[in-house]
C-alpha cells in the first residue's frame, strides 16, 4: 500500500472518529450548534480526503474529472460548517460576510454541475504525473473553468469574516480563542485562496491537498471543543457540590426544594417538600396533583402568580394554606424563579417552600394582644374624659328632668296648654338624643371588637372626636381649632382605632398646656393631602414643647413625662398608625409647643 493511500486514509479515519465522538453530544443537546458544526466539518473533511485520494490515484481523465466534481460538494459543506462554527464559537464577526461567503459557495456548486466537467475544468484532456510523498500522483491537464474565480472570491470573503471575528473576540478579552480558533480558520482560508491562485493564474502544478489543511483546522476545533467539554465537566462538578451544599442548607433551614419541568409538566422535589405537602417518597408529582391540596381561596392567587412569572419572568413569592391528606391545615411560604430558553420560552421553575404555620399562629396571637392593648388604651382615654363626659351627659339628663317636672305641673291644670306641653316633649326628645349620642360614642370606643377596615372620611372621624372632647376642652379652658381641607379622599382604616389615636394626641396636647395661662392655650387639629395618595393629620399645641433628646423616646413603651401617666398612649398610637400603613412622628414648633403628625394612605380607587 502506498504512503499516499495510508496518509489520506488516516486523515479520513481521524475526521470520521472525531465526528463520531461529538455528534452524539449534539444529539443529547440540540442547542449545541458549535458541536453540530464541528461534527459536520469533520465528516466533510473525511469525505474530502477520500475524494482527493480518488483524484490522486485516478488513471483516466474522466475518472479524475468525476472525482473532482463530487469532491467539490463536501468542500462546500465544509466551508459552510466552518462559517457556522466560527460565528457561534467566537460569538463575533459580521454575519453578512458569512452569509455572502456561503452564498458564493452555493453558486459555485451550481456551476460545478452545470458548466463543463466540473467547477475547476471545462474539460480534463489528460493526466500528468508529479512526485508526492515519495511516489507519483495524478494531476489534471485541460481547459480551466473561468467560473473558478467565484471560489477564490468566496475564500477571500470567508477569510475576511474569520479575521474580523478573531479581532473582535481578541478585543473582548477572549484572546486564546481568537488566536487558536480564529487564527486557524483564517490561515486555512488564506492557504486555500493562495493555492487556488497559484494553480489557476500561475499554472503551478500542485496535487490536491485541501484535506491536509482542513485536518489541522479540525484538530484545532476539536481541541477547543474538548477544552469546552472539560470546563463544562468541571462546572458540572462544582454545580453538584453547590447543589449538595444548598441541599444541606435547605435541610438545616427546614425548607423543601422543588424543580418543575414546564415543558413535560413533571416536578422533582426533596423529601422535606414531599413531607410538607403530604406526598409519598416515590409518588409521581405534577402541578395538577399539587393544586388540589392548596386551599381554594389561595389556589387561584397562587396559580395566577405562576402564570404571570411564566409570561413575564422574574421571581414570585406566595403564602398559602394547604390541606394535607391527613386533614392538617398548614401555612406554606413559597419562593420560586422561572428559567427561560434562548427563545424566551419558559423552560423550568425552581423554588423552596417552608412551613410558616407556627409564625402565622404567633402573628394571630400578636394581633389579638395588640387589639387587647389598644382596647385598654381606649379605656384609659375614656378614664381621662370621665368627668367631662359625665358633665356632658348630666346636662341633657338634668334638662330632661326639669322639662318632665314642668310638663307634670301643666298637666295638673284643668285646661292644660297642649301646645306648651308639645314643645316640652320635643325638648325632652332632643335632650334624650343628645345624651344617647354621647353614650353611643362611648360604647363604640369601649366595646371589644374585631378590627373593621372600611373606607372612612376624616371629617366624620374628627367630628366624633370633637364632640367627645368639647366638654373636656371647655373645662380646661383650651381653645380647640379644627382645620380640615374640603373634599379630602377617604382613607382605609378602623374608625374606633383612628379615633383613639386622635383622642390620645389631643389629650396629650391639652395636658401640655397645664402650666400655660392666658388666651394662648390652643390646640389645633389639621388635615391635609400633602402628596398624592397620602393624607397628613397634625395636632399642634402652644405648650412648652418636648425636651431636647426625648422626641423619639416619647414613643417608647412606658416612657412618660406625666406624673400620673403609664407611657403607653403614644406607643399604642404609633402601632395603630403603622398597622394602617402610615407613620407617626413628633417635632417641636419654631415658636412654642410641639406638633404630632401622622400619615394615612388614601383608600385604593379613591
Amino acid at each position: 500500500m502506498s504512503l499516499v493511500t495510508i496518509v489520506y486514509s488516516m486523515i479520513a479515519g481521524v475526521c470520521f472518529t472525531l465526528a463520531a465522538v461529538h455528534l452524539p453530544v449534539w444529539l443529547r443537546n440540540r442547542e449545541a450548534r458549535t458541536t453540530l458544526a464541528f461534527a459536520v466539518a469533520a465528516i466533510c473533511s473525511g469525505a474530502v480526503a477520500c475524494g482527493e485520494l480518488l483524484m490522486l490515484t485516478a488513471t483516466t481523465p474522466a475518472e479524475y474529472a468525476a472525482a473532482q466534481k463530487w469532491n467539490n460538494v463536501p468542500i462546500a459543506l465544509l466551508l459552510v460548517a466552518l462559517a457556522v462554527f466560527g460565528y457561534h464559537y467566537l460569538r463575533a464577526g459580521r454575519l453578512w460576510l458569512a452569509l455572502l461567503g456561503i452564498g458564493l459557495r452555493l453558486i459555485a456548486i451550481a456551476i460545478n454541475f452545470g458548466v463543463g466537467q466540473n467547477l475547476n475544468f471545462l474539460e480534463v484532456t489528460a493526466l500528468g504525473r508529479i512526485p508526492y510523498m515519495g511516489e507519483e500522483v495524478a494531476i489534471a491537464i485541460g481547459v480551466r473553468n473561468p467560473w473558478l474565480v467565484i471560489t477564490q472570491l468566496d475564500a477571500f470573503v470567508l477569510m475576511l469574516f474569520f479575521a474580523d471575528a478573531s479581532i473582535t473576540a481578541w478585543r473582548h478579552g477572549r484572546r486564546t480563542v481568537a488566536l487558536l480558533v480564529g487564527g486557524s480558520l483564517t490561515f486555512f482560508m488564506l492557504a486555500s485562496a493562495g493555492r487556488s491562485l497559484l494553480v489557476f493564474w500561475l499554472g503551478v502544478q500542485l496535487p490536491s491537498m485541501v484535506s491536509l489543511f482542513s485536518l489541522g483546522v479540525v484538530l484545532v476545533m476539536g481541541y477547543a471543543l474538548s477544552m469546552e467539554l472539560l470546563r463544562a465537566r468541571q462546572l458540572a462538578n462544582e454545580l453538584e457540590d453547590r447543589e449538595m451544599q444548598a441541599k444541606l442548607a435547605a435541610e438545616a433551614a427546614n425548607m423543601g426544594t422543588w424543580t418543575r419541568d414546564i415543558v413535560n409538566g413533571t416536578i422533582q422535589a426533596s423529601e422535606k417538600w414531599r413531607e410538607l405537602f403530604g406526598f409519598a417518597p416515590g409518588e409521581p408529582l405534577t402541578l395538577q396533583a399539587v393544586l388540589p391540596r392548596i386551599r381554594f381561596d389561595d389556589e387561584t392567587a397562587f396559580d395566577n402568580r405562576l402564570a404571570q412569572a411564566a409570561r413575564h419572568g422574574g421571581d414570585y413569592h406566595a403564602e398559602l394554606r394547604l390541606t394535607r391528606p391527613d386533614g392538617q391545615v398548614r401555612w406554606i411560604a413559597a419562593i420560586g424563579r422561572v428559567a427561560f430558553d434562548a427563545r424566551g420560552r419558559p423552560l423550568r421553575s425552581r423554588g423552596v417552600c417552608i412551613d410558616i404555620t407556627a409564625r402565622k399562629h404567633q402573628e394571630r396571637e400578636m394581633l389579638r394582644l395588640r387589639q387587647d392593648i389598644a382596647h385598654v388604651g381606649g379605656m384609659s382615654v375614656m378614664g381621662q374624659l370621665a368627668s367631662a363626659l359625665a358633665h356632658e351627659i348630666n346636662q341633657p339628663l338634668g334638662a330632661i328632668l326639669r322639662n318632665a317636672e314642668a310638663a307634670a305641673l301643666f298637666m295638673q291644670d284643668p285646661s292644660p296648654d297642649l301646645a306648651e306641653i308639645s314643645a316640652i316633649l320635643e325638648d325632652i326628645r332632643k335632650d334624650d338624643q343628645r345624651a344617647g349620642a354621647v353614650i353611643d360614642r362611648l360604647r363604640a370606643l369601649l366595646r371589644r371588637q374585631e378590627v373593621a377596615m372600611t373606607e372612612l372620611h376624616l371629617n366624620q372621624v374628627l367630628g366624633d372626636v370633637a364632640t367627645l372632647l368639647r366638654p373636656d376642652a371647655a373645662a380646661r379652658h383650651v381653645a380647640m381649632q379644627y382645620d380640615v381641607a374640603p373634599d379630602l379622599p377617604p382613607v382605609h382604616g378602623d374608625r374606633v382605632q383612628l379615633q383613639q389615636v386622635l383622642l390620645n394626641l389631643v389629650l396629650n396636647a391639652m395636658d401640655a398646656l397645664r402650666s400655660e395661662g392666658g388666651p394662648s392655650r390652643t390646640v389645633a387639629v389639621t388635615a391635609r393631602q400633602e402628596r398624592p395618595g397620602t393624607l397628613e393629620i397634625s395636632v399642634a399645641d402652644t405648650g412648652t414643647g418636648i425636651p431636647a433628646g426625648q422626641i423619639e423616646r416619647v414613643f417608647d413603651p412606658f416612657f412618660t413625662t406625666k406624673t400620673t401617666g403609664i407611657g403607653m398612649g403614644l406607643s399604642i398610637s404609633r402601632s395603630i398608625v403603622e398597622t394602617h400603613g402610615g407613620r407617626l412622628w413628633a417635632e417641636n414648633n419654631a415658636q412654642r409647643g410641639a406638633t404630632f403628625r401622622f400619615t394615612l394612605p388614601v383608600a385604593a380607587g379613591a
